[in-house]
């Protein structure tokens, strides 16, 4: 039988791995740089990431153009992933870089160790133009994704304001203001943008949106009118109508929910036509009611009631057609007895009684108990 030998010692880092589990071991690799899959502040000690704090110190080193143009790379790099939230923060860093002093940041360095190196002023200061305008154009992209069309809109302006011929800035200024529905701003941008470019595939689809957009609000706005200056014509109309009849009406403070009862004109544009009202029967004796959504004012107590009765509440067969009076309140308090072969419009036209939020109250009550009705409706008016 053969003799294993023994093996070859590992090295200290590999023998202490060896001895983690596989949880530990995946946390100690996202802690190196290159395999992060996100960031880790700690050595796993409770104490500085070395590794990590030496790649943030690169960043900052250079010129500002150098430094701003490697913030702008990163920032390219996750908007082609469609990372917006990081690619946006990116270019953040890269335009507060080019606002920042000119010198590195970090500590002093002692200039006597240093290698003296000229920077060409004219060729450092249109790096960094060029820098900041790409910067605020995909920082407009990234707002224009997250839907921050506002901020879009700034950022295509600082764009604009470094180069003037930037059609991208144009097309996302554009596509932002069609966002807000800010049209004259969207069709300004768009067609300044066409100017630059007049073959440009995205700014003319962007031109015939605009262009349908604006179509469609304006039919809203002529829906809109439309409608207002209908109601309004037939709002006079039944006002004239009213009016004609000698029918008075009262709003308050505690109108009912009506839903869709109103008063209204069958032909709401034709003052002689037919007035129906939504009618409250009450039956305070017995605390019932019933609600008529639309009685004609042509209509009698008589012909509801013929419907209507008998009631399933009324046990002792008290409210027949010929058992019962109508009552209405009078505009002076007291009140005036409904026939129940007299139309509504003639009662309401007699000008002793009002219409109140639109409803009209009829009360019904059995004949042989009206006096006494009357009476305890007497009492509580006085009190």
């Amino acid at each position: 039988m053969a003799t294993q030998l023994p093996s070859a010692a590992l090295p200290p880092a590999m023998a202490e791995m060896k001895s983690q589990s596989v949880d530990e071991l995946f946390q100690e690799i996202n802690r190196i740089p290159l395999f992060m899959t996100n960031l880790d502040e700690t050595d796993g000690k409770g104490g500085e990431n070395i590794e990590l704090e030496a790649m943030k110190a690169l960043a900052y080193e250079g010129t500002r153009a150098e430094i701003a143009e490697n913030f702008r790379q990163q920032g390219n790099e996750c908007a082609r992933a469609k990372n917006w939230t990081d690619a946006k923060e990116f270019y953040n860093k890269a335009i507060a870089a080019l606002k920042g002093p000119k010198k590195s940041q970090g500590e002093d360095i002692d200039e006597s160790t240093m290698d003296v190196v000229e920077v060409d002023e004219e060729v450092e200061a249109k790096k960094e133009k060029e820098t900041e305008e790409a910067c605020y154009v995909n920082r407009a992209l990234c707002n224009l994704e997250k839907k921050n069309y506002r901020s879009c809109i700034h950022d295509c302006a600082s764009t604009l304001r470094l180069n003037p011929s930037n059609v991208k800035a144009y097309y996302r200024s554009g596509t932002a203001c069609l966002a807000l529905d800010k049209l004259p701003e969207a069709s300004d941008a768009c067609a300044r943008g066409l100017a630059l470019d007049p073959s440009n595939t995205s700014l003319k689809s962007l031109s015939t949106k605009i262009a349908a957009r604006k179509s469609h609000l304006e039919a809203v706005e002529k829906a809109r009118k439309e409608r207002e200056e209908r109601e309004a014509a037939e709002k006079a109309t039944l006002a004239l109508a009213l009016k004609s009849r000698n029918i008075l009406t009262r709003e308050t403070q505690e109108a009912p929910n009506l839903e869709d009862a109103t008063v209204h004109l069958s032909e709401p544009l034709d003052p002689s036509s037919n007035l129906d009202f939504p009618v409250m029967l009450l039956y305070p004796l017995q605390a019932q009611s019933d609600f008529i959504k639309a009685y004609g004012e042509k209509e009698t107590l008589g012909e509801h009631l013929s419907y209507i009765f008998p009631v399933p509440w009324d046990q002792e067969g008290e409210y027949t057609l010929d058992s019962v009076e109508g009552y209405m309140e009078t505009i002076a308090g007291g009140l005036i007895k409904v026939g129940k072969k007299l139309t509504l419009g003639k009662i309401l036209g007699s000008g002793k009684c009002e219409v109140v939020d639109g409803l009209v109250k009829i009360n019904v009550v059995p004949r042989s108990k009206a006096e006494g009705w009357i009476e305890e409706f007497k009492r509580r008016k006085r009190n």
